[in-house]
Parts: structure tokens; sequence; C-alpha cells
């Protein structure tokens, strides 16, 4: 089966749905990784981050027990927002930058649906960045997956907003001047109510965090590093190199101590001012060592932690920054429905009139 644009328009017509109709309608049918494929052609570049996303996508949803047919995937523009063509689902390509907006409609009027947002750094961050803070500040019921590359991919290599300071492009031959965004940072003061980051590469860490973004009830951030080896080949082999990742990747699991490095070397205190900084372990006091809590209200914590990343990577907290629980603007809205419902009619003349009226009265003189 094909899933095209086209399908989410039959989204609100129970008892003809494609996707139902070709499986039997049986909802209860074990999914299979295989079950979220398309027989489309799936075009990105040989070798591109974009191929593990997809196949780490396509394994885990499964294990949710979520039927294809009650599955939604919105994108944008971009290489990333070619992602509900491959996903046996519905889905919709929409318009660049503006799918927060369309998915936040979705998600509000079909509570029942299990929305996803795919998007990259330029799609989410540029034109796109004030659908997208809205989105995290209403906390509507999205899982968003941010594809960060550090380039524009689709266009030839031209900077993007998360591109580090003195970035060489074809827009910048001189070097970017722009100060970058840090999507996490950027989420976590929206007040999103759950942030977390992960590595294309890193099969293991990436369910985790897609799995828990999957389970949570509000608007879920999923910022992925992921390479474009055509256009910006190697952005996070700091991270990636096996000599290199484990001194300075800095692991956020629940309940344990900020340590890491080889042989824990190194982990994460406050610094004098509340802040947050990188010791060396052998030099403080165990106790002063920080043990993280996703939970934490206060979003101080999690801001934090993702300013702990400089711009050639070191210091790169990876999992889940933040993990809160918040009323869903859909909740909120159909419950503000269901309370007008039952209040008596109101009278449209007066409500259009207001509470304020003039009366203009126009004099002329002999």
């Amino acid at each position: 089966m094909t899933t095209t644009p086209t399908h989410v328009h039959d989204l609100g017509m129970p008892g003809s749905d494609p996707i139902a109709a070709a499986t039997g309608g049986d909802k209860q049918t074990e999914l299979k990784a295989k079950d979220f494929k398309t027989d489309q052609e799936v075009r990105w570049c040989p070798g591109c981050g974009d191929y593990v996303i997809l196949n780490a996508v396509q394994s885990f949803l499964p294990s949710l027990g979520i039927a294809r047919e009650d599955m939604v995937i919105v994108s944008g523009i971009g290489c990333s927002s070619r992602f509900p063509y491959y996903m046996n689902t519905y889905g919709m390509h929409s318009i660049h930058g503006r799918a927060p907006a369309i998915a936040t409609g979705l998600a509000a009027s079909r509570p029942d649906l299990s929305v996803w947002v795919v998007t990259g750094d330029g799609d989410a961050l540029s034109i796109g960045g004030n659908h997208l803070i809205h989105a995290l500040r209403r906390n509507v019921n999205l899982t968003i997956l941010l594809f960060n590359n550090r380039i524009y991919g689709l266009t030839k290599g031209q900077y993007s907003p998360t591109s580090e300071v003195g970035k060489i492009t074809k827009s910048t031959p001189m070097g970017s001047i722009d100060a970058p965004f840090n999507p996490v940072s950027l989420a976590i003061g929206a007040d999103a109510t759950f942030v977390g980051r992960a590595m294309d590469s890193d099969r293991k860490g990436l369910t985790e965090v897609l799995r828990q973004a999957a389970e949570h009830q509000g608007t879920a951030l999923v910022e992925i590093y992921q390479n474009c080896n055509i256009f910006n080949d190697g952005a996070f082999e700091l991270l990636k190199d096996p000599t290199t990742g484990l001194q300075w990747t800095i692991p956020l699991v629940d309940g344990e101590p900020l340590v890491f490095g080889p042989d824990g070397a190194s982990c994460v205190v406050r610094d004098e001012v509340g802040g947050l900084r990188i010791a060396e372990t052998n030099q403080v006091d165990p106790a002063q060592i920080v043990v993280h809590d996703a939970t934490r209200e206060d979003p101080s914590y999690a801001f934090a932690l993702s300013r702990l990343s400089s711009q050639d990577l070191r210091y790169t907290p990876m999992g889940v920054f933040r993990k809160v629980s918040r009323p869903t603007y859909d909740r909120m809205m159909a419950d503000q429905l269901d309370e007008a419902r039952t209040q008596e009619p109101g009278d449209l003349a007066a409500l259009l009139a207001g509470n304020d009226t003039w009366t203009v009265t126009t004099s002329s003189s002999g």
C-alpha cells in the first residue's frame, strides 16, 4: 500500500478507511516493522542518516500497539519531510515550516489519533520557528522529530539556523556570522513538557528516547543529530567516533549521577551561580555530582543542562532532558466545548455589539 498526502482527507470518514480495509479492519493484529513500510522507493542520498532514523521508527512503532489507521505523520519541506511517503500510515507532506500548525489542528480535532511531526533544522527553526514554539508552549498532544544536520540539504548546502559560527557554505563563503540555535534550549525556553536528544547512528539510544516521547501526553520534541554525508559530512564525528564519543557524550539516565568519559573521569556539578559545569570526578565530593531528574517542574535545570553543549559539540548531553506533566491543549479545548454545550444559548446580537457602544453625532455650523 502506498501512503500519499491525499489519505488525510479520509480521516473523518469512519468505515471508509483504506488502511483498515487493506488489513481486514482488524486493529488488534500484531504489527511488525514491515507493516509500516510502503512500496515507495526511498529517495535519499546513499549514506544519509535519514535511512537509519526511518528504520528505527518503523522497528519500534509496533511496540506501541497503535493501529496504522490511528497514526498520522505531518511533514513540512526538506529532505526529512519525505518521511510520510515511506510510512504505511496516514500522512501529509505539507507546507514549508507549517507542519506544527497543521498537526495542531488535526490533534485538536481528532484526539483519538497519534499525530507526529517530522521536520528539519531549516524547516522548523527558520520559516517554521514561530509555529514550533507555539505548539510547544500550548502543549498540543504531538510527537515532533526534528532532524538536525546543521545544513540545508534539499537546496544543496546553504547554512542553516543550527550551523556553527564560521561555517563556510554556498551562501556564506566567508563563514557564517549568525549565532546558531540550540533546539533543545529553544524548546525548554518555550516550556515544552518533553524534550530529548538522540543520535541517528545510536539505535538503542534513539529507540529509547522515541519510545518515551511517543508515550508522553503533550508536546514531545526529539532533536535527532543526523548526518548529511553530501553537504555536511562528519558534523557529529566527534560524538560518533568510538575514541572521542565516550569522552564528550553525557548520557542522561533518570536517577543516575551525571558521570561520563573513560572510566567515569568527568562529571557534572553545580557552579557558583546555580548553573552547571564540568568537573573531574576525582576532584569533587561525590555528593556534589548532579543526579539527573528529568521530571523537575522548574525548567531551569534542564535548560542549564542543554547549555553544556558548545559549538564544537564537546560535552553533549544525550537522552531525555525534561519530562513533566501538564494538561494538553486539545484536552482543555474539548473540556471547554463540553462546558459550552451545557449552557443556555447566548444572544448573538448582544455578543456582536459587546459591552461598549457609542453614539456618533454630527453637527453643522451655520
